[in-house]
């Protein structure tokens, strides 16, 4: 029996999912380790044990659904991505890559494969990172970049701990992370971009990842009255913020394929009479290749160099940072097989958000095949890929998992 996806299921799961885990005003705010967080695992449990799979959830809350067909041995084929949201999300991102990764377990148990490696499905915790940092955390500890205690123990932005609040919904698993060690990795996902709608083309096989660099920083100036301070005796910390931003922008422009984002900022004491003594704020930084990204970082420290001579106070604090990576070459090209075989269009890309695929590519060979995202909305209500390229997508990863697992003999 040829295996197939079941495309009407894999939509169906994907609409109750995203319907699972709103908030009063309707929101999808499946925030990490939140009741809302429970009830999306929940159901997700409840589809791995109803399709006869192994559940098996690590300290950091990972959890695995595996499957060993007769004649299967070795490290598995695995597959995923994640179930945890921004505020205000759309339904696709991660959770797409959870759901077809079990239904291809699906389709390939219901066709009675004959594999030579088990397969395993996984949603990873925290990959998001709105309540605790860093994101991508499950997958970070998984491959062993993080340690598991100190993981546990990161408070969020509520005060709480990942550990505390994992235990609270009943999702601190027992299994130590790392005991599921990849024989490959595969992760499907929505584009989060532009790219392959603005090209025509249905399918994007995933040859690198940028680099991310994440910083807070903090610069103190001088708090005083703005109607009766003159412009050339302010220090004011709003406005060498400003400037910062201003550097950014114009370093990013002309560095290839970097981007530069100040995506949170707070002044103090923020009234709208006084001059800032104080501004906080983000950066992130990203490249594709390292060297380009480590020149930004050393423009941005240079340029707040500058600004320290001028007088201001500076504080920068490293939030993040991973380097590019550069994925299984073997796994590209099997990607790009599948979608010749099925004549779906094709091209290699970098992926420009993170995801759980960069960790894992720590331990293991590693790839992403990417399906259109309408006019390129994600982290979005929005958010929106067609069905039937959904369902080509995880056909495609059909393909690749059932050639990665091998025949059994």
């Amino acid at each position: 029996m040829t295996p197939g996806i079941d495309g009407a299921l894999l939509m169906d799961r994907l609409r109750e999912l995203g319907a699972t885990g709103r908030d009063d005003a309707g929101r999808l705010c499946r925030i990490a380790a939140t009741d809302a967080d429970k009830a999306g695992r929940d159901l997700l449990c409840k589809w791995l044990d109803g399709a006869g799979l192994d559940i098996r959830i690590d300290r950091i809350g990972n959890i695995y659904g595996v499957w060993s067909p007769g004649g299967a041995s070795g490290d598995p084929v695995v597959v995923g991505s994640h179930i945890d949201t921004v505020i205000d999300a759309g339904i696709f991102d991660g959770c797409y890559g959870v759901l077809s990764g079990l239904a291809v377990i699906e389709a390939l148990k219901t066709a009675g494969a004959d594999l030579r490696r088990p397969l395993a499905v996984a949603a990873f915790t925290n990959e998001e990172g709105v309540r605790f940092a860093p994101d991508m955390m499950g997958s970070l500890v998984a491959a062993g970049g993080m340690d598991v205690d100190i993981a546990l123990s990161t408070i969020g932005n509520d005060g709480l701990t990942l550990g505390s609040e994992l235990a609270r919904i009943g999702y601190a698993g027992t299994e130590q992370p790392g005991f599921l060690q990849p024989h490959a990795y595969v992760e499907l996902h929505i584009e989060q971009g532009p790219v392959l709608e603005a090209e025509g083309l249905s399918l994007g096989a995933v040859e690198s990842l940028q680099g991310i660099s994440w910083q807070k920083i903090t610069i103190a100036g001088s708090a005083n009255h703005a109607g009766t301070t003159p412009m050339a005796m302010r220090k004011d910390a709003g406005v060498a913020a400003a400037r910062v931003i201003a550097h950014l922008d114009a370093s990013a422009r002309d560095t290839t394929g970097a981007v530069a984002t100040v995506g949170t900022m707070m002044l103090e004491p923020g009234a709208i009479n006084v001059i800032p003594a104080k501004a906080t704020f983000t950066v992130d930084l990203r490249n594709p290749v390292e060297s380009r990204l480590q020149a930004s970082e050393t423009a941005l420290a240079n340029f707040l160099n500058v600004l320290r001579g001028e007088g201001y106070a500076i504080e920068t604090e490293r939030l993040a940072r991973f380097e590019p990576v550069v994925f299984s070459p073997a796994i590209v090209s099997e990607i790009e097989r599948s979608a010749q075989r099925r004549q779906i269009t094709c091209r290699r890309m970098t992926s420009g958000a993170g995801h759980d695929a960069q960790m894992m590519a720590r331990v293991a060979p590693a790839a992403m095949i990417f399906v259109p995202s309408r006019s390129g909305v994600s982290h979005n209500p929005a958010e929106f890929t067609e069905d039937a390229a959904l369902i080509r997508g995880a056909s495609v990863l059909l393909d690749v998992v059932q050639n990665l697992a091998g025949k059994a003999t």
